[in-house]
């Protein structure tokens, strides 16, 4: 058995599994060796080993072990789910446990052993909370609102949810999200929670510090991701036209922007809901249409056509309860395979919650559809007014029709966009 977790070991090494992270290679090794052993360190140990910090170390509050030992538990699995999926034995950690084991093809997991309860300093904890309670309540709400359809039937038949109901696709309600990071204390306690906007991944943490050393020890992944606050009051809005039914409810699913993949974008419906800073993968397909550009921030777009600028004032200073001005975006387009593709953003919340009722209202699609000449791929662009992530209400911008043809060509113009 241990002739076969070193031969497993060298080639998940060599396949550059591990990623660039010198502490997870270090931890990689460390349980390496104990495992050939056959001794399982405990956490005490492997904090000497790692971090060299055995003074300070203080299990039930010090949670960099269990951290660092979760990150390296994914990236075995992420290389055994993708490049290593044929291999003839995978190595794993076991819940609860500091060791990796062999399992051959067809061979059970081991039983996971309860694992200890991860405590970390600071207010983290009570962030993650209220989002999952935000994502509890997305769905409960979901499923409540979609009761109440009936009223909806004229909105279903316009353009563009006419074309998506009816070609019997699944259905995928993308939320923007982005990604949050912790900094951990001299006690290895995460102390606060970073955005970044170059860092939008637990890749491009790596890659972050991997080019920045004086925070390597310092900056951990919590696999910890945030919502706009407007994402509750878009879905109170669509969900009752998108899902009339219970019938209807089965075919729709919802998951976040990071989670999207190339598949989903083939085969289902997509409708996104959320900032244009949040698109992730719809990025590129969105806006390789579009007469728009993104400015040097999301907060502002420019018409290529017109040569203006559009800009937000939602991001800007807190100017108590004066009243500012955001900007809505909606577009509507073909996918590759047959599918539908809407997307319903702003620059900020007030811009999101505005271009969710335009999204529902008969006048609001009969307007936009007039001004793009009833294309079949069109976006349109609104002016929003409203106080403190209220909206008051919008004014349709412009709306034109989308070069359809360059959305999905391999041949289209290289896009840049600034972090988001």
């Amino acid at each position: 058995m241990n002739e076969e977790i070193r031969e497993a070991a060298q080639r998940l090494v060599a396949a550059g599994a591990l990623g660039r992270s010198v502490v997870l290679k270090k931890l990689f090794d460390f349980l390496l060796e104990r495992s050939l052993e056959g001794s399982a360190p405990k956490e005490a140990e492997v904090a000497l080993a790692v971090f060299g910090d055995m003074v300070r170390f203080n299990a039930p509050q010090d949670a960099s072990v269990r951290v660092y030992v979760h990150r390296l538990r994914l990236k075995l699995g992420e290389y055994y789910a993708g490049p290593g999926g044929d291999e003839p034995v995978k190595l794993e950690i076991p819940k609860g446990e500091y060791r990796l084991v062999a399992r051959g093809i067809g061979e059970a997991a081991p039983a996971p052993v309860p694992a200890a309860r991860l405590r970390l300093g600071g207010p983290w904890p009570w962030i993650a909370l209220a989002a999952a309670v935000v994502l509890v309540n997305l769905g409960l709400w979901a499923v409540f609102v979609a009761n109440s359809g009936g009223e909806l039937a004229r909105e279903r038949q316009a353009a563009p949810w006419a074309a998506l109901m009816h070609n019997h696709r699944p259905t995928t309600v993308v939320i923007g999200d982005y990604y949050i990071f912790g900094d951990i204390d001299r006690t290895h306690q995460v102390d606060r929670l970073l955005r970044e906007y170059s860092i939008n991944s637990p890749l491009d943490l790596d890659d972050y510090r991997m080019s920045h050393p004086e925070v390597e020890h310092r900056y951990v992944d919590l696999d910890l991701y945030y919502l706009p606050v407007a994402s509750a009051s878009v879905l109170k809005d669509l969900m009752p036209l998108l899902a009339p039914t219970a019938r209807d409810r089965d075919q729709i699913h919802i998951v976040l922007s990071s989670d999207v993949t190339p598949d989903m974008l083939r085969r289902n419906n997509i409708i996104y809901v959320g900032y244009l800073s949040g698109l992730g993968i719809l990025r590129e397909p969105v806006f390789a249409g579009s007469r728009f550009t993104v400015g040097e921030t999301y907060d502002v777009m420019i018409d290529t056509v017109g040569q203006r600028r559009f800009a937000s004032q939602e991001g800007g200073p807190d100017e108590a309860d004066q009243q500012q001005r955001d900007i809505g975006y909606f577009s509507s387009f073909p996918g590759p395979n047959g599918n539908r593709i809407v997307i319903i953003a702003g620059a900020r919340d007030m811009g999101m919650t505005q271009m969710a009722e335009e999204a529902v209202s008969p006048a609001a699609l009969a307007a936009m559809a007039k001004a793009s000449g009833q294309a079949d791929a069109f976006e349109a662009l609104y002016d929003v007014q409203g106080v403190r992530r209220s909206n008051f209400g919008g004014r349709l911008l412009l709306a034109s029709p989308l070069k359809s043809e360059r959305i999905w060509s391999e041949q289209r113009p290289a896009l840049q966009f600034p972090p988001g």
